[in-house]
């Protein structure tokens, strides 16, 4: 037979369609609660009837929507009844189509009796959800556990203090700022829990954390510059120191000096009398190393700061390192000076050869000697070599000789460099100068 409705062809007889979604005594059912109840459905797309013969349907010529009105279906008994189908609608005999009336009012009663059930616990289409329950009313779910015997029962449990109520989020990240700038948080505020053992202290947010972070590697790199600063500062003041000692003391020696010479050479110029002694620190002769172009003033003693630091020769005259003068008949006229920095008028005495003029010039005469000997190094407390016959020298016999000393290596004053020499001519200076200057 012909069937009028999608829903009596059952799926899985041979040639069945499956029953549209929208269709059928469980499509109102089906269908969510914010549709609201059945309306009237768009009409099916055209369909193929189907005839039954022999083990299926075979399908019919296509005949339009709507579907022809259902023929009367009894009461259900009978041969006619299928099984697996809804009571009342047994085995028909199959209507010619050209005899159906479309009526798409003709629905079976059952399929019109079908009433749509709402969940009513989903909310309506557009409604807001529920609120949910306050954070107080929060708890979590109490076991139960079964007793030995099967039967469910609450163990005996001590009564616990109530649980505190989670804090309301802070403020907000402008008013985080301020207050971290008042209070000193980040390492001040740690460093406070640490010195009274506050261990619940609130945990520091990204925003703090980072500007911890920055803060730490701010001091690390801080420090570092301070010791690079440092390190640069002390080689800029060694640098200083250096050219000081090697130069500018050089500088200020030369203009010592010739202050000197010029102080000495009025005082002969004005022709007053030649004292007995002189004063520390007071010039009274010029010394000339021709090979060296050394011209150097000689004062009294060997004072650092009144006569060697200030660029002038210096003479043995006080205490037990008293030696004698040039113009003494006999004796050893010894002189001090330095080898390197403040004029440094000694550095190069070792290159100076036997047989070399070495002058002093006085108010009175010039006083020429030639360098006999050198001792290349010895101890600074050797003041033998100083001597009226300094050892060492090769002179073996009072005579009339000159001594210069200096310190060796060059730079240091570890030991002491000698250089000897022996008196070979006096001449006035009214006479003018001697050969070994004139030359």
């Amino acid at each position: 037979m012909t069937t009028g409705s999608p829903w009596f062809r059952a799926s899985g007889q041979p040639g069945a369609e499956p029953i549209p979604e929208d269709h059928g005594p469980q499509a109102h059912e089906q269908r969510p609660y914010e549709q609201g109840p059945y309306e009237q459905q768009a009409p099916y797309e055209q369909q193929a009837p189907y005839e039954q013969s022999g083990y299926g349907y075979e399908q019919q010529g296509p005949y339009p929507y709507p579907y022809p009105a259902e023929p009367s279906y009894g009461d259900g008994a009978g041969t006619g009844a299928a099984s697996g189908y809804p009571d009342g609608y047994g085995h028909q005999t199959p209507q010619p189509y050209e005899t159906r009336t479309p009526a798409y009012e003709a629905q079976p009663t059952a399929y019109q009796a079908q009433t749509p059930t709402y969940d009513t616990h989903a909310p309506a289409h557009g409604a807001p959800p529920a609120p949910e329950p306050p954070r107080e009313a929060v708890h979590e779910p109490i076991r139960e556990p079964y007793g030995a015997e099967g039967t469910r029962e609450l163990p005996e449990v001590a009564e616990e203090a109530p649980r505190p109520v989670e804090a309301l989020p802070g403020p907000g990240r402008a008013e985080r700022r301020r207050a971290a700038a008042k209070q000193g948080r980040g390492k001040g505020r740690q460093a406070a829990g640490a010195a009274t053992g506050s261990t619940a202290e609130r945990p520091l947010s990204r925003v703090e954390a980072r500007r911890a972070a920055r803060e730490a590697k701010a001091a690390k790199d801080s420090v570092g510059v301070v010791v690079g600063e440092l390190f640069i500062t002390l080689g800029v003041v060694m640098l200083l120191f250096v050219a000081y000692q090697l130069w500018w003391t050089n500088v200020l020696a030369g203009q010592e000096t010739d202050q000197a010479k010029e102080r000495i050479e009025d005082t002969w110029a004005k022709g007053e009398n030649k004292p007995d002694v002189f004063a520390p620190g007071e010039g009274f002769a010029i010394m000339y190393i021709p090979k060296l172009d050394v011209v150097v003033p000689v004062a009294e003693g060997i004072s650092k700061p009144k006569v060697l630091d200030k660029g002038m020769v210096g003479h043995y005259g006080e205490g037990k390192l008293k030696t004698a003068m040039p113009s003494d008949k006999q004796g050893n006229f010894a002189v001090a000076g330095h080898r390197n920095t403040h004029g440094e008028p000694f550095r190069y005495i070792n290159r100076l050869k036997p047989g070399d003029p070495i002058v002093v010039e006085t108010q009175d005469a010039y006083y020429t000697y030639e360098m006999a000997s050198i001792l290349p190094q010895t101890a600074p407390s050797n003041i033998a070599v100083i001597d009226p016959i300094p050892k060492g020298s090769g002179f073996t016999e009072p005579g009339r000789y000159i001594t210069l000393t200096t310190c060796t290596p060059e730079f240091t004053s570890t030991y002491r460099m000698i250089v000897w020499g022996k008196l070979v001519e006096e001449r006035p200076r009214s006479k003018g100068k001697p050969t070994a200057l004139v030359g």
